[in-house]
């Protein structure tokens, strides 16, 4: 029940009969990685360790089980309570390893901002989200005369679980993920965009969280949320925890599976940052899989998109010139700080939350949080408060 309660916030649920039965096996309690003592690094968390404790940040999610074949979704996620479009904000996308899709990336970099939700979701379902949230942008109050937009669409591909070549998102599924957003806690593991996804040869998902600086350098929040997909050899808190399950990239000598998939991780801040400083935010990230156990494989394709929602630097989409406040290059290192840990604690909570799933002939268990307790207790890794 516990995880039923959970998936109230933030998700509508499409779940036929049959797809409750073949998904419905008794699996253990799943629980976020600060329940097993994994708290990386030296910051505090928000108050609700999630993407949605930097103010405003709004996530939205659809979740498609159907049938036997179709496991995926679509997870939205909003910088501010307004019109994206009409009120920008600075951001910017850091490639890690660009095999994959990211829908809009281009402008992004050029221009320094973004003007419409971030949409997640499967690799061949990219262009049918953009073209669905295009359609309900433009009829928003307000976009009467807008004759572009740049929709920022991102994936992982989850064709293991899901029989990705139905292309099942369908503009309904987009426009409930929109008009379901809002503040407050947000459903990880087998959910939204990670309904279908394998991470480290376990069940991945959505995963999220957030560090708040210290007053003396600023006070700034950076929350993170993430859609896991990809592989490597996954350890936790440098505990090597696939070896030791015996699960892991190049494990075996026949056609051994070499970490490929994709990561694309989000990372907003209230801190004033430019454009600019913002790649360098999301260049972080990386950082931060390779603490869990990614090298970026050839097939893997690793994205980080990187805003800020603080007023002092958002951009009225009419406006002439543009008068901003924002942080100096030496001011920044805290933020850099905040937002591997997170990254790497979203990482593991997508991992922690995701439940066994059958789908598309296939099952995909769930990473067995019984030994992972065993192997952070030999490495000496204490639960922590």
């Amino acid at each position: 029940m516990r995880y039923l309660r959970r998936m109230r916030s933030h998700l509508l649920v499409i779940v036929p009969l049959a797809a409750c039965v073949s998904l419905a096996g008794a699996q253990s309690p799943r629980v976020r990685s600060r329940d097993l003592g994994v708290a990386p690094g030296i910051f505090k968390t928000g108050a609700i360790n999630a993407i949605t404790d930097v103010a405003g940040v709004r996530v939205g999610q659809v979740t498609l089980n159907e049938g036997d074949n179709i496991r995926t979704g679509i997870t939205a996620i909003f910088p501010h309570a307004g019109n994206a479009y009409l009120e920008r904000v600075p951001a910017a996308v850091f490639v890690g390893n660009g095999f994959g899709k990211l829908a809009g990336s281009t402008q992004v970099n050029e221009l320094g901002e973004i003007e419409t939700p971030i949409l997640l979701t499967c690799t061949l379902c990219v262009w049918k989200a953009a073209d669905a949230m295009v359609e309900w942008m433009l009829a928003q109050p307000g976009m009467e005369r807008v004759r572009s937009i740049n929709p920022l669409v991102a994936e992982t591909n989850d064709g293991t679980l899901n029989d990705i070549r139905a292309r099942p998102v369908t503009a309904e599924a987009v426009r409930r993920a929109l008009e379901s957003a809002s503040g407050g806690a947000v459903t990880e593991g087998s959910v939204g965009a990670g309904t279908g996804t394998v991470a480290f040869g376990w069940k991945g998902g959505i995963g999220t969280s957030s560090r708040v600086l210290p007053a003396s350098l600023g006070g700034y929040t950076v929350g993170v949320l993430v859609q896991t997909n990809f592989g490597g050899v996954l350890q936790v808190l440098g505990a090597p925890v696939g070896t030791t399950l015996g699960r892991y990239a190049f494990e075996g000598s026949v056609s051994p599976e070499r970490g490929d998939g994709s990561c694309i991780v989000v990372i907003a801040t209230d801190a004033p940052l430019s454009d600019r400083n913002l790649k360098r935010v999301a260049a972080r990230a990386m950082l931060a899989l390779g603490r869990t156990g990614s090298s970026a494989s050839n097939g893997s394709g690793d994205y980080a998109i990187a805003f800020s929602t603080a007023r002092e630097v958002r951009r009225a989409w009419d406006a002439k010139r543009l008068t901003t406040t924002e942080l100096a290059n030496e001011e920044v290192s805290g933020v850099f700080e905040g937002a591997v840990e997170a990254v790497e604690e979203a990482v593991y909570n997508s991992l922690f939350m995701a439940t066994t799933v059958t789908g598309n002939g296939r099952t995909v268990e769930a990473l067995p949080l019984d030994r992972v307790r065993q192997i952070l207790a030999e490495h000496g890794i204490a639960k922590k408060k």
